[in-house]
């Protein structure tokens, strides 16, 4: 049974495109087509702690760095800018550091797990993704670009974890390795795809081919140890879709989680990775459980009952088809393929703060 907790009155003057819980749960953080970023308690009382005013356009996402890097927020806008913030207070911050090396809308952004520093991966519109590291020590910033990591548009990054799989639950794992890391994208080709670190630059690792339009949303889900990693991936072709691979990382199969009445924008993991929530144009959150069985199970029905997903368990990898829809979409893509004017952004998903 879910319950609501509470509801906050951001008092934005336009749209509200995303908000997001921090590492503890304490303090919320929204964005807005009025191009400003709020923070509240969560807890509390209703009234914004801080407004944080940097962007000249609609903020479409915010991201929350782990606490040990101090309380640090990043924001992208369809300026083309990235801003990092950080707060001595929750109600005093300051602009931290401002990416602004985009050539296009700026949609998505996330923090790389804090085994590997204070990591800020970026998405844009102009079809690359920027990996943004600081050396904490100086204070100074560097950037690396994937070009041409997605046709037409990149709209959403994701990192993997950098947990390893343990011995103790894995009994072919002999000893632990240095976490290679990784992150997965989505883009308007329909495509997803898997990067990896490699002698200072990125390369492509797999192509994950079964959306037939564009790739709105992709989560990495947090790893608790086992010998397994899971991606989910939501769609405009009203799919959401669960990947699965073994410990290693080599192979990939594609499970339909279901098919929803609309275009699906917004997928999140709770923090022990077992619980999907995901939204989209039919104005309904809901959340999501593998049995024992690998069967995707809806949780959060009124009535407290569990509902069954009846979908087909795979979707077909036809690349023909694929390259079929590309071309279409290609052929009717606006100038700035990442969230505009478009409602679906009102619905995105507060991450890691689901109940398991």
């Amino acid at each position: 049974m879910v319950s609501l907790l509470q509801e906050i009155d951001t008092e934005h003057e336009d749209m509200v495109h995303h908000a997001a819980l921090d590492f503890y749960g304490l303090l919320l953080a929204t964005c807005s087509s009025d191009g400003s970023v709020r923070i509240f308690h969560s807890r509390k009382n209703n009234k914004a702690l801080a407004e944080l005013k940097g962007h000249q356009g609609p903020v479409w996402q915010v991201a929350w760095a782990h606490p040990k890097f101090g309380n640090i927020l990043a924001s992208c806008s369809y300026d083309r800018k990235v801003i990092v913030w950080k707060s001595t207070t929750p109600r005093d911050w300051t602009k931290l550091y401002e990416y602004s090396n985009h050539d296009s809308s700026v949609n998505s952004v996330d923090f790389a797990p804090s085994e590997y520093g204070l990591v800020l991966a970026c998405a844009s519109s102009d079809g690359s993704v920027s990996v943004l590291t600081c050396n904490t020590e100086y204070g100074v910033w560097d950037a690396k670009k994937i070009p041409n990591a997605h046709t037409i548009g990149v709209n959403a990054i994701s990192w993997c974890p950098a947990q390893a799989p343990d011995p103790a639950f894995d009994q072919r794992v002999t000893s632990r390795s240095a976490a290679v890391k990784r992150l997965v994208s989505g883009g308007c080709d329909n495509l997803v795809k898997i990067w990896r670190e490699e002698n200072d630059r990125w390369v492509e690792e797999h192509r994950l081919e079964a959306h037939s339009d564009w790739v709105r949303d992709v989560a990495w889900a947090p790893s608790i140890g086992l010998p397994r990693s899971q991606i989910a991936t939501a769609s405009q072709d009203r799919h959401v879709i669960v990947w699965s691979s073994n410990a290693d990382l080599t192979e990939w199969t594609s499970t339909v989680l279901h098919t929803f009445d609309d275009a699906v924008w917004s997928i999140s993991w709770s923090t022990t990775g077992n619980i999907l929530a995901v939204t989209g144009g039919d104005n309904n959150v809901t959340l999501w459980k593998e049995n024992t069985e690998g069967q995707w199970i809806r949780i959060n029905y009124e009535s407290g009952t569990a509902i069954q997903s009846k979908q087909p368990s795979h979707l077909p990898h036809s690349h023909s088809q694929q390259q079929q829809a590309l071309q279409q979409h290609q052929q009717q893509a606006p100038s700035h393929p990442g969230p505009s004017s478009d409602s679906e952004h009102s619905s995105n998903l507060s991450n890691s703060q689901l109940s398991n």
